[in-house]
This record gives structure tokens, C-alpha cells and sequence, in this order.
């Protein structure tokens, strides 16, 4: 089997041969990253790596690993998002001996761009099949609000599903309902916009006794997808509040 540094340093080179000088620019600016950036589109980091998937088959855990430790450590966006895609193409591998090191990519990583992808992912992935509430539940008080977001999102793949510890997460986004920071109340409506989809009665039984709370962000997101009677109440009476 190749090792993993010949597949990161492809993967590398393929990416700054795609990448493009104008738009890394314009990509560090709307995300005000201090990132290096190539300039590649996410379809062409998708393509490279499922290619690279493809060519090197049968790829085990420790590979897929090496391969995201080299691709992360590059310190380059289109690197790191490369590192997200191993990530999920080897997600049925990943163990929750994998979190410390997902952990600290989540911590480097400075933007959503980065994050939503680990949490909602592998992260999430993880916590499914083998459980990591712990870990979760730590995250949800961590003084670094990209770490608590995580924490929240880190259920909205089994929220899509109808699977899951809904319970759980409305319990920890209790506990940041009262947060300013965008990000955050971004995260509570986020999860809860997808929870409406096949669980209505309880966003609503949820949203109501905390309307004076609540923020627009998070009440504009949450409500999209309710029946359109509770909806407008809530809306009602989160403006009359």
C-alpha cells in the first residue's frame, strides 16, 4: 500500500497545479483567514480526492489518518478541506480515539468553513455509532465558542435522519441560549430548522416557554420548517415579547 505522505504530497500538488491566484485571494478575504489558500473550488478538491481515493483503494484507518495529519498540517484551506474529505470517505473507520486529534484540527481551524464540516461530520459520525457524549458535553461549556458551535452540531446529522439524542441537544442549547455571539445562535436555529422536519411538536413545545429568550437569528432559522399556525404564533409572539 502507498504510504500516506505519497498520497498527501499528490493530493498537495494536485491542488496548487488546480488552484488559482485571484480567487485565493478574494477566498481569504470573505473568510478573513490568515490561511494560505490555492484558490481551488470545492468541486475540484472533491474530485481530487475521491480520485485519490479511488487510485490508492483500500486505504485502512492508519492510512486515512496519515494522510488527514499531513493534509492539516499543511496549514493551507484547500489542504485542510482535502483532510475533511478523508474525513468522511473513512468515516466507518473512525474511532472515538480519533476525536483528540479531530479536536485539535476543530480549535486550528478559525472558521466555520472549516468547522461546520468536522462537527457536523465526522464528529457527528462518531458519536452515532459509537457515543461520545462526554466529549460533547465538554465542548458545550469550552470557553472557545467554535468548540461549543461544534457541540451543537455535532447532532445535526442524526437530526436529519430522525435519529439521535434530540433530548441532548436541546439541553445544551439551552445552556447557550442566552449567548450573543452569531455563531452560536446561528448553530441552535440551525439544528433546529432540520430537527421541525420530522419533529414539529417538539421544536414548538421547545421554542415556547423560551420565547423572551431567544434570539431573531435563532427563532427566524427554527421556525422555517414548523406548520405554518405555529410558525406564526411563535413569530407573533416573539415580536410582542
Amino acid at each position: 500500500m502507498i504510504s500516506s505522505d505519497r498520497i498527501a504530497a499528490a493530493v498537495d500538488g494536485e491542488l496548487q497545479r488546480l488552484g488559482n491566484a485571484e480567487r485565493a485571494e478574494k477566498e481569504r478575504a470573505y473568510l478573513k483567514s490568515t490561511q494560505r489558500f490555492y484558490g481551488t473550488t470545492l468541486p475540484q478538491i472533491h474530485a481530487v480526492t475521491k480520485a485519490a481515493w479511488r487510485e490508492h483503494g483500500g486505504f485502512d484507518h492508519d492510512t486515512v489518518i496519515g494522510v488527514v495529519r499531513l493534509l492539516w498540517a499543511t496549514g493551507v484551506f484547500d489542504c485542510r478541506m482535502a483532510a475533511e474529505d478523508f474525513l468522511d470517505l473513512g468515516s466507518s473507520m473512525l474511532t472515538p480515539g480519533d476525536v483528540p486529534l479531530i479536536e485539535r484540527m476543530l480549535r486550528e481551524a478559525g472558521t466555520w468553513a472549516l468547522i461546520d464540516g468536522l462537527a457536523a461530520g465526522p464528529v457527528g459520525e462518531i458519536d452515532r455509532r459509537r457515543g461520545i457524549g462526554d466529549t460533547i458535553e465538554r465542548w458545550a461549556t469550552d470557553d472557545d465558542f467554535w468548540i461549543r458551535r461544534s457541540a451543537l452540531l455535532a447532532h445535526l446529522g442524526s437530526v436529519r435522519r430522525s435519529e439521535g439524542d434530540l433530548g441532548r441537544f436541546l439541553r445544551l442549547a439551552d445552556g447557550m441560549l442566552d449567548e450573543k455571539e452569531f455563531f452560536i445562535r446561528k448553530a441552535i436555529g440551525w439544528v433546529l430548522r432540520d430537527a421541525a422536519r420530522t419533529r414539529p411538536a417538539e421544536v414548538t413545545s421547545w421554542l415556547e416557554p423560551r420565547i423572551a429568550r431567544v434570539s431573531g437569528v435563532t427563532i427566524r432559522e427554527a421556525v422555517k420548517h414548523l406548520p405554518a399556525a405555529d410558525r406564526d404564533r411563535l413569530m407573533t409572539d416573539y415580536r410582542r415579547r
